[in-house]
């Protein structure tokens, strides 16, 4: 029997009418491609199919991929104001269930992108784009589970309270209900998670410019501003995602020229926790936790305080693969230490699927940096640069499939058990 796999994004462009995710060209970008040409592909075909959602949506995603933000959400706009449903059909027919995915317009991190772990999957991705204006306009597919795959951004607070309301009656089980989704928002998680046990996550204070700006100018001490706040602290602007603006401030004349670069209104201010190790290196990693059960997803190794995987040499030391491949082999020694605290994120949060980046503190404890069911976790590095990686993803793809397929068969069986009951 032939081998099932997601049509590339070359083949798909034949077919002006599938709808890609962003799977297929988020594993383009890791082994190397930037997608320029693709994307060219896609902007003469959607000039000559201009009415052609579908194509608008996969070039938007295509754009939003090579960093073009701006252009890639107008192309999204003009997208979703000719459609709002899209369908990632499963590859495997067929089939078992129909996941209705409720999205918002915005960047890649705006919603899961659960399509990374289900690639090839015997699952239906039906993605509904909502807004706070109009959360229902378009007629509701049928499906069997709805999942709530907005990130917990400030902005989307609002739209989260709407949706706990409309979907409290819902008729099928629902993942990740929105009511505890803003559980994972930057400053309400790091209150929440405060002094649970095992824990440590430095809480994050709103603040403004005008606020820091007394500090830098010498008008009042930073305890002064924040009591119980000393140098060196984290800044980042409110609303900012994968460190974009995220900086560690050590003194009052690096406030300043901080405030003078970034000048937005609002910011969060964090106390700097030193996570490093004897050997000077500081080390993340990444969580998922799937129905209360931590999986380990990756570690990245830098010396630098600020660590993403794309920039921590990972794909250049391969010491450093070595050590992330006895990570992810001994995880469980790792889960079983910081057991109360993974136990505490799941009580605290409710959230059936959620993201953790994490490191150890210096007294052992769970250092949580964030959590979010937003962040990326895909199983699409190399095989022959990372041949650790695939048993230990399958895990997470296995445990991702396996909660969606028990929370629906589970609603089945008791829907036929009333109506078997009515008879």
């Amino acid at each position: 029997m032939p081998t099932l796999t997601t049509p590339t994004p070359e083949q798909a462009t034949a077919d002006a009418t599938q709808f890609l995710g962003l799977a297929p060209f988020l594993r383009m970008s890791i082994a190397g491609d930037e997608c320029t040409a693709i994307a060219q592909e896609l902007v003469t075909r959607a000039q000559q199919n201009p009415d052609d959602a579908i194509l608008w949506m996969n070039l938007s995603t295509v754009m939003l991929c090579l960093q073009r933000t701006d252009l890639g959400l107008t192309i999204q706009n003009q997208a979703l104001a000719m459609q709002q449903v899209y369908t990632l059909s499963a590859v495997q027919k067929p089939a078992k269930l129909r996941l209705l995915m409720l999205m918002v317009p915005g960047t890649l991190s705006a919603n899961v992108p659960l399509d990374c772990l289900l690639e090839n999957s015997d699952i239906d991705l039906i993605y509904y784009y909502i807004t706070p204006e109009a959360p229902f306009e378009a007629p509701i597919p049928e499906h069997d589970l709805l999942m709530i795959g907005i990130s917990a951004t400030t902005e989307n607070l609002f739209l989260l309270q709407q949706l706990e309301t409309l979907t409290c009656q819902w008729p099928v089980p629902v993942i990740n209900a929105p009511g505890y989704i803003p559980h994972s928002e930057r400053h309400i998680a790091s209150r929440v998670l405060q002094n649970k046990p095992g824990l440590t996550i430095a809480q994050a204070h709103p603040v403004t410019h005008a606020l820091l700006t007394a500090v830098a100018s010498g008008q009042m001490t930073l305890s002064d501003a924040l009591p119980g706040s000393d140098f060196p602290v984290i800044l980042r602007p409110a609303g900012s995602h994968g460190g974009h603006g995220l900086e560690k401030i050590t003194r009052q004349d690096e406030l300043a020229d901080y405030l003078a670069r970034v000048g937005v209104e609002d910011y969060f201010l964090s106390k700097f926790i030193d996570y490093s190790n004897a050997d000077g290196q500081f080390r993340k990693y990444r969580i998922s936790l799937i129905d209360g059960k931590p999986y380990a997803c990756h570690m990245a190794i830098s010396s630098h305080w600020m660590v993403h995987y794309v920039n921590a040499a990972m794909y250049e030391d391969h010491k450093k693969r070595e050590e992330e491949a006895a990570f992810l082999t001994n995880f469980h020694e790792f889960a079983a230490r910081h057991h109360a605290a993974l136990k505490a994120i799941y009580d605290t949060t409710q959230l059936d699927y959620v993201g953790i980046d994490c490191s150890e503190a210096p007294d052992g404890s769970l250092l949580v940096f964030e959590i979010d069911p937003a962040m990326v976790v895909h199983a699409m590095d190399l095989e022959v640069m990372f041949p650790h990686k695939q048993i230990h993803m399958n895990k997470v793809k296995t445990a991702c499939r396996e909660l969606l397929l028990s929370r629906a068969f589970a609603h089945a069986d008791t829907s036929a058990d009333a109506l078997t009951g009515q008879e």
